[in-house]
């Protein structure tokens, strides 16, 4: 069907691919993998047309139909949804196309009132579903995706991974989504070092025969290397010997002529990097009491009541339009309840990460100024090293933020959380628009996060990684699972890991819970004085320890001030040239530490005395 020989291609004077060669034949889907900047978009380029390889040939069978998705936008003429879904076929056809545009509209989450609504009012990322409808509605004996399930939500999602189970064409797509790659690849095509390999499976059996070949290769390498060794030693140790001179000549001649083993070159790994811990908060972060909250007339909560503990990291999970996203904004403070109560918990720091992430950005700014203006103020060596890790290198870290696309947004407002995190953090779908090393990076830094996290996601890889606890949201009711992802789908007995994302639970009971009003005996005089007596102690105690830790908190705030200047001060290039500066600066940061550490300790205790206090 589609054939690549030989094909080389330079671009801005670096070698994206050399010598590759790989087939597609009719009916595969085949995932193309590899890091950023590898050579993915251009190789889609090279098999539309769009590009010439500078080297080698692409063919393919004559008269083959092409189908493009792009990943952030595609044109859009003045026509109703329905037509650019249809393509604008004549009216002979019509009659047939148009039931399989809606149904497949449909299946995207289109609305039967959005077909004739003019497509040039959408949104972007309702254009991309339509123009992903169009291209499942023409069937093209090949579809080339890039990154196609960015716009879509889990169901329109779950719904197109089904689709294309039964899709008769041969795929060829980019995407960051393991379970998608599983779902529905029968091989893999990694673009790497200038390499195109193919591996037979999904992306799962593609890490396992990777991992073997990286392995055999290492071996075959390290073998080759020990002989090669043996036999020069032998050379050096003769080849000034009369006797042996002529033998040790050959000997060395032989060794030119072995063809040699390349060293197996190993992915970058992702950046280990360790933000700063946010400050501690109290064993209760949040509590909602008899919570109520409608969009107009439609109710989604009533008489809610949930409470989150320190250091707990919960995936809500549940069908669409069943409250999750409404539920986050609730906890963030971002939409206001219409009764009951909402309470942060003792010295909590709240950060949330919308869906939409250019609100919290200055367009004016560069990316690296973005992430310096924080109340923390970090460094600009902190800085570029987390946004390294984001795939910000060299000048892209003088970009305005303004021209920056989705993802890059997206990448953005994550450096700028880890560089200064809450103790609270809400991100509803975090990995949106990330590759898989920047979702791999935002999981190493998540493993070290020491606050508490609430998350709503699609992706299954990242919660079976962040996620402790699972939070079912249907309907208003809140069903709580005590352990990890695999723990809820082996409770609700899930047949899918992604469809169990938006599963309605047949026995779901609602977690609020009012108890029923008791008459109390009246009170004597001595009860009442005793009681209030009881009250002003327990008040003066709390004042007393309320005292303990603001006092606390501002020797800290003055010793972390000084660290951060001793830090600051020992990076400094004329620090070094001072030695004797360097190794008073390097003792005093010695004897810092230790009192941090124990002013901390103490804090923690009085806080937690607060805390007691104030709950009883």
């Amino acid at each position: 069907m589609l054939s690549v020989n030989n094909v080389s291609k330079t671009y801005a004077g670096r070698t994206l691919f050399s010598q590759v060669s790989f087939h597609i034949n009719r009916g595969e889907k085949i995932g193309l993998i590899g890091p950023n900047g590898a050579g993915k978009s251009t190789l889609f380029s090279l098999l539309l047309r769009d590009a010439e390889p500078d080297e080698g040939r692409v063919m393919m069978e004559r008269g083959i139909t092409f189908g493009f998705l792009p990943q952030e936008s595609a044109p859009i003429d003045d026509v109703t949804v329905l037509e650019l879904a249809t393509g604008h076929v004549d009216e002979h056809h019509r009659w047939e196309v148009e039931p399989k545009a809606k149904r497949i509209l449909s299946g995207l989450a289109f609305r039967e009132s959005d077909f004739e609504r003019n497509a040039r009012t959408l949104s972007g990322g309702w254009v991309m579903r339509a123009h992903l409808a169009r291209l499942l509605v023409q069937e093209p004996e090949m579809l080339l995706l890039d990154e196609p399930t960015n716009h879509l939500d889990l169901e329109s999602l779950i719904w197109f991974q089904n689709y294309l189970q039964s899709y008769p064409g041969a795929i060829l797509m980019i995407s960051h989504d393991r379970e998608f790659l599983n779902s529905l690849c029968d091989s893999i095509l990694e673009v790497a070092h200038s390499k195109i390999t193919r591996y037979t499976g999904n992306y799962d059996d593609y890490l396992r025969e990777k991992a073997a070949r990286m392995e055999q290769m290492q071996g075959a390498y390290d073998n080759q290397q020990r002989e090669l060794a043996k036999m020069q030693a032998w050379v050096d140790k003769f080849k000034a010997k009369a006797n042996f001179a002529s033998r040790a000549q050959d000997k060395a001649k032989m060794i030119d002529r072995i063809e040699k083993i390349e060293a197996p070159v190993a992915d970058a790994k992702t950046v280990s990097f360790r933000f700063p811990q946010p400050i501690r908060s109290g064993q209760r972060v949040i509590r909602m009491k008899g919570v109520d909250f409608a969009y107009g007339a439609q109710p989604v909560y009533h008489g809610l009541d949930l409470e989150m503990e320190r250091g707990q990291r919960t995936v809500l999970v549940g069908p669409n339009g069943a409250g999750k996203s409404t539920l986050l904004k609730l906890l963030a403070g971002a939409l206001t309840q219409q009764a009951g109560t909402r309470e942060l918990g003792h010295n909590v720091k709240l950060g949330y990460f919308a869906q939409y992430r250019g609100d919290v950005l200055n367009m004016r700014h560069t990316v690296l100024q973005s992430a310096m203006d924080l109340p923390s103020r970090p460094g600009e060596n902190l800085c570029r090293t987390l946004l390294g890790s984001f795939l910000f290198h060299g000048d892209d870290v003088f970009k305005p933020v303004g021209v920056l696309s989705g993802g890059e947004k997206s990448r953005l407002v994550l450096v700028r959380l880890l560089l200064d995190p809450p103790n609270f953090l809400l991100m509803d779908e975090p990995t949106t628009h990330l590759d898989m090393g920047s979702i791999d990076a935002l999981i190493n830094a998540l493993d070290q996060y020491e606050g508490t996290l609430v998350f709503i996601s699609h992706d299954v890889h990242f919660i079976r990684k962040m996620a402790k606890t699972v939070l079912h949201v249907s309907a208003g009711v809140l069903t709580p699972y005590a352990g990890d992802y695999q723990y809820y789908l082996d409770k609700t007995k899930a047949v899918s890991a992604r469809e169990a994302l938006t599963a309605t639970l047949s026995n779901a009971q609602p977690v609020a819970y009012t108890a029923p009003a008791v008459r109390e005996p009246p009170k004597s005089k001595e009860q009442k004085r005793l009681e209030a007596e009881a009250r002003n102690a327990r008040s003066k105690a709390k004042k007393d320890a309320e005292q303990r830790v603001a006092k606390i908190e501002a020797e800290l705030a003055t010793l972390d001030k000084r660290k951060h200047e001793i830090v600051e001060l020992l990076q400094d290039e004329a620090t070094y040239a001072d030695a004797v500066k360097f190794r008073d600066l390097s003792a005093e940061l010695e004897a810092v530490e230790p009192k941090i550490a124990k002013l901390t300790t103490e804090w923690e205790k009085a806080a937690e005395e607060v805390e007691k206090l104030a709950a009883a």
